[in-house]
């Protein structure tokens, strides 16, 4: 992931020191610094659960339309005068 100098915001974090620990490692193994290691993950986390959100949506428009479509067929059924 690129970032342009103009879209970075410095910030000021307080975390355990495990996960700095384990920030340094990993970017230590990945060759970038600390701040690019700590900003993936939050890029990461934001992506899930954009994907998360997406996903209750579909599922939400999926029922609807499988509400609607079993509705349409009882009038379509109806309107044809096989509802019985």
């Amino acid at each position: 992931m690129s970032r342009r100098i103009l879209d970075l915001e410095k910030v000021t974090l307080s975390l355990p020191r495990e996960l700095v620990r384990y920030a340094d490692r990993r970017a230590a193994e990945l060759s970038t610094s600390r701040s690019q290691v700590i900003g993936d993950a939050v890029a990461d986390r934001r992506a899930r659960e954009e994907e998360d959100l997406a996903r209750e949506g579909y599922a939400y428009y999926a029922r609807e339309s499988a509400e609607f479509a079993a509705a349409s067929m009882t009038a379509a059924a109806e309107a044809l005068g096989r509802g019985d």
